[in-house]
Order: C-alpha cells, then structure tokens, then sequence
C-alpha cells in the first residue's frame, strides 16, 4: 500500500513540476497560449456583437409590437372590441390592443413632406408595448451614463419655457426674420410626458384638448444625437413663406405641428377622396431602432379610423343603374341607409403572459380567432383566410427573411471562427511533436523509473489543458472588456483616428450591443479547452508508446 501511494505522490510531483518547467522554458508554449487568446477573444467578440443585435433587435420588435399580431391590412376588420374582450379571458393573454398602420405623407414644419408609416393606437397600446418609455422628452433626475458633462436638456426643467421666451424676444435672428411661437407652445417636460401618453394637447389659444401626434425623434432629422446618448434640437430651423421671404421658425418638435395626408380605400379596394389633418406634436418616440424611429408616426385611434373611413357609421345602398331616375321626383333616386357599419381597425396586437412563449400564445390566439370568425360570419375575414396568409404571426415570424438572414451571417461568422480555433489545434500538435521529440531522454528516464504510459500521456495532456486554460482565460477577458466598453473604444477611434465602423444608418440601432452573455464565453472557453487537449492528443499517445530502452539512447 505504501509504495503505491508514494509512486502516486511521485506522478503527481513530476507531472506539475514538468509542467511548470516546459510552459516557462520554452517560448512556443507562449505562442500557442496567445493563439489560443486570440481566437477565443475573436470568438466571444463577434458572437456577443452579431448575436446582441440580433437580441436587441427582437427585444425591440417585441417592445414596439407585442408577441401576436391579427392582422387584415389595408381595409381592416370589426368587431375588434369583442374580439380583444375574447382574447383577455385567456389565461395565457396579458393584454390585448387596437391598431391601425397604414401609408401616409407627412408635411413638417419647415415644408418637407415624404412618406411615413401612420400607427392608430389607443391608450392600451400601451399596456401591449413599452411605448410609455419609448417617449423621449421627459423630466430626468440624473444623466444619461455617457453624459459626462449634463448638457442633456431634459435635465433642466426650466428649459421649454427659457426657450420659448428666448425665442419671442428675438425678432430677428442672424438677420433674418423670426416667427415667433404662440404663448404657451412649450410645455413642460412633466406635461410633455403626459401629453404623449394620451396623443393630447390643450391648444395654447381656445384652451381645448385636441389630438395629437408623436412622431419617431428621427423622422424629422431636426433634434441631433449626441455622442452621449441624448437628443438636442438647434433653437430655430429655416422656413420659405408664401411671400417668399427665409424666416426662422422654432425648431423643437414638441411645439410644432405636421400635417399627414392619408389615402382612404373602402370593403373593396378602391381609392377614396385623400384625407388630410393637421396635428400638434405631442412628444417625440425613441424605440432605439433607427429604422422605426425615421419611418413611423403615432396617431389618436379615432383620428385614424376617421382619416381612413374606418370609423362606425351608416351602410349605405347606391343603386346598381346609375342613370336610373325617381318618377316622382324626377331625380336620380337618394342612397338608401340600410344598417350601422362597425368601426374597423387593420390589427390586433397581443402581449403574452409572463412565462407564456410567443408561439404558444399563437396557438391560442388562433384558436380564439376561430371560434370569433364562426360567431360573426360573414362580417369578418374567415380563419381560413387568416391561416392561408399567415396572419396571425408572431413578430418574430413577420421579419422572418431579415432575422433569418442575421442569423445566417452569425452562423457563418462562427463556423470561420471555428476553423480558425482548429487551425490553433494543428498548432498546438506541431509544437508538443516537436517538444516530446526534444524531450525523448526525458521521456525515457520517466518510464525507466516506474511512470506508467497514463502518466506520461497525462503530462502531455495537461500540459495542453493549462495551455487551454491560461489562452481561455486570457481571451475571454480581453473580450469581456471590449465588449463591455466597444462603444467608448468606438467613440475613441473616431474621435483620436477618424475610423467609424458603426453606423446607426447602416445597423438601424443607435449602439453597438455591448452585453456579454454567460452562456455564450462558457461555451468558446469549454471549446478553447477542448481544441487546446485534442492538439495535445496525438502527441501524448505517441509519447505513451515510447520504448523506454530506444528513448534512453536517442541522439
């Protein structure tokens, strides 16, 4: 029993002190453990930036547009109240929210006009979405992490009303002339909030509560993004009047309004008279995806339902002649009312429950739809048409080609990496090939002294485990570190070198993802790990089979 526990004692001895000698005699070692580091630096980095904006972008979608969708675009569907008090009796439904999205043109304040997406919601939108904290212009207690110095308007309370009176004592600005602004135009950042959350404002003249739009802080291109994080709008922007005169004009959205011009279509497709209105701009929306933020507006329910004709009113008959004429008056007959048309919308948003999976809340949502589409039949489009146009959808199913092709190039990414670690294998095999053809002696002095062929492949193979573990370690931290400060460093190389390689144009969101996911750096550590033993492999089987007596006389 005691000579084996001291032959025990004796492996365990020279196995960590030919460790320890060979990793800090030898420069190869180094070489390979930096390999190992770079490639699970490379890994960790690429997967946290690709796979985080992909889970930005989903958790962003989610936020904007719940986890089901019922849609009947264009000309919509009623009875959409039952249909919502239906849904929240499930027990897997949070909440459930009206909407109208249609295609409108959008006229700003200093004349430009282009096409935006115009979104009817109420005030249970949101209850299915985060647009409550989607509203930028709100009172702040403290600044935003980037905003070193507090220039982040938001945080002076006294700013709205500063700068409407700044703008009224300034008749003429950098010698042109100034309109100034209606009293009471700028409203305070609390009354902001509360204005965006209902699409509300109280007119600054007659005092009545009117609707309102939000629009996305982008849309504009007025307020500018700062480095910190924050938006700031310049004082006045440039507007061409009817006289033909360049007058300057306020140029904080919050105290302007658009006008949008909508294009109305009825049950059967065709296009009605074009609609227009003008709105005050409540607040503005940051959803934190470029795209949504440039493209969208968000209008009052009502307000939408009566731009579009969707609102509840009169079924009207027309007669099928045309030329057809009344004897007793004379006149072609009058249109003859012959029911109550339903208010209509073009979807139904639903929030799951927490714990409740978007496809699992899918399945119900369209077993409700169906018994809804047997009770009003005929009324509203059929579960079959909703099924064949895959109309009841996740919002991960509705952007399935673009996430689908994000996750490819993340995949590819990957499987490159991949290669490049195993390319670190061969050359981990190369330099233990070479070391245990070096140390042949060695080898030979071990197994003539009783170290078994185990214990002289576990050398081996330890020695290419500390290797795994010191390059894993080293990488996954030099990832971590970037990945954690990747837009400082971004914001650094622009500013110190000029070198922008994000661009919130170009990925739609205004940061890089800066979140490393545990699950992700255990999995390229295990992997350095493995990569790291299977280099070690071949050559420690080799130096298991030595011959003792030819290893004692190798030259």
């Amino acid at each position: 029993m005691l000579p084996a526990i001291g032959l025990l004692r004796f492996a365990t001895v020279y196995q960590s002190l030919l460790t320890r000698r060979y990793l800090f005699s030898k420069i190869m070692p180094w070489l390979a453990t930096i390999a190992v580091a770079l490639c699970s630096f490379l890994t960790l980095t690429s997967w946290s930036v690709m796979g985080g904006f992909l889970n930005i972008f989903l958790e962003i979608g989610r936020k904007l547009e719940g986890d089901v969708s019922i849609v009947w675009p264009t000309v919509g569907f009623g009875h959409y109240e039952e249909l919502i008090q239906r849904l929240e009796k499930d027990p897997a439904v949070e909440a459930a929210a009206p909407m109208i999205r249609g295609f409108g043109m959008i006229s700003l304040p200093d004349d430009r006009a282009f096409g935006v997406t115009v979104q009817g919601i109420d005030e249970r939108f949101a209850k299915v979405s985060a647009y409550g904290d989607a509203l930028f212009w709100r009172p702040m207690a403290k600044p935003v992490p980037k905003d070193a110095l507090g220039e982040d308007p938001r945080l002076d309370p006294e700013w709205p009303m500063r700068m409407e009176r700044d703008l009224r004592n300034s008749p003429m600005i950098d010698g042109r002339p100034n309109d100034p602004p209606e009293p009471g135009s700028f409203r305070s950042w609390e009354q902001m909030l509360k204005d965006g959350q209902t699409l509300t404002v109280r007119n600054p003249r007659t005092g009545a509560i009117e609707p309102a739009a939000v629009p996305g802080i982008e849309l504009a291109g007025i307020a500018k993004r700062r480095p910190g994080g924050w938006y700031s709008a310049p004082a006045v922007i440039g507007t061409r009047r009817s006289d033909g005169q360049n007058r300057w004009s306020s140029a904080f959205m919050p105290s302007r309004s658009v006008v949008i011009n909508m294009l109305p279509v009825d049950a059967g497709g065709r296009s009605l008279t074009t609609t227009s209105i003008r709105l005050p701009v409540a607040n503005e929306f940051r959803g934190g995806f470029f795209e949504v933020d440039k493209n969208n507006v968000f209008v009052p329910l009502a307000t939408m339902q009566k731009l579009l004709k969707m609102e509840a009113g009169e079924k009207v008959e027309t007669p099928s002649n045309p030329f057809e004429i009344d004897p007793a008056t004379g006149e072609p007959p009058a249109p003859k009312v012959v029911g109550q048309t339903t208010a209509k919308v073009t979807m139904v948003l639903v929030k799951a429950k927490p714990g409740v999976k978007a496809e699992e809340l899918r399945e119900r949502c369209m077993a409700v739809y169906q018994q809804f589409a047997s009770d009003f039949d005929g009324q509203v489009p059929t579960f079959q048409q909703m099924v064949q146009n895959d109309n009841i959808s996740t919002w991960e199913r509705n952007f399935a080609m673009f996430i689908g092709q994000v996750r490819r190039e993340t995949v590819t990414v990957l499987v490159l990496l991949t290669i490049i670690s195993g390319v670190c294998s061969i050359l981990i095999l190369t330099i233990f090939w070479s070391m245990i053809s070096e140390k042949t002696k060695d080898i030979g002095i071990l197994r003539s002294v009783g170290c078994s062929s185990a214990g002289v492949a576990w050398l081996w193979l330890r020695y290419g485990l500390v290797i795994g573990v010191s390059g894993a370690g080293l990488g996954l931290l030099m990832a971590c570190l970037l990945v954690w400060n990747i837009n400082e460093v971004h914001d650094w190389l622009g500013r110190a070198m000029g070198i922008a390689v994000w661009s919130q144009e170009t990925y739609y969101l205004p940061e890089i993802p800066s979140k490393v996911e545990f699950g992700k750096a255990a999995i390229v550590g295990g992997s350095a790990l493995v990569f790291s033993v299977l280099g070690a492999l071949i050559p420690a089987v080799r130096a298991a089979r030595m011959d003792p007596v030819r290893a004692l006389r190798f030259e």
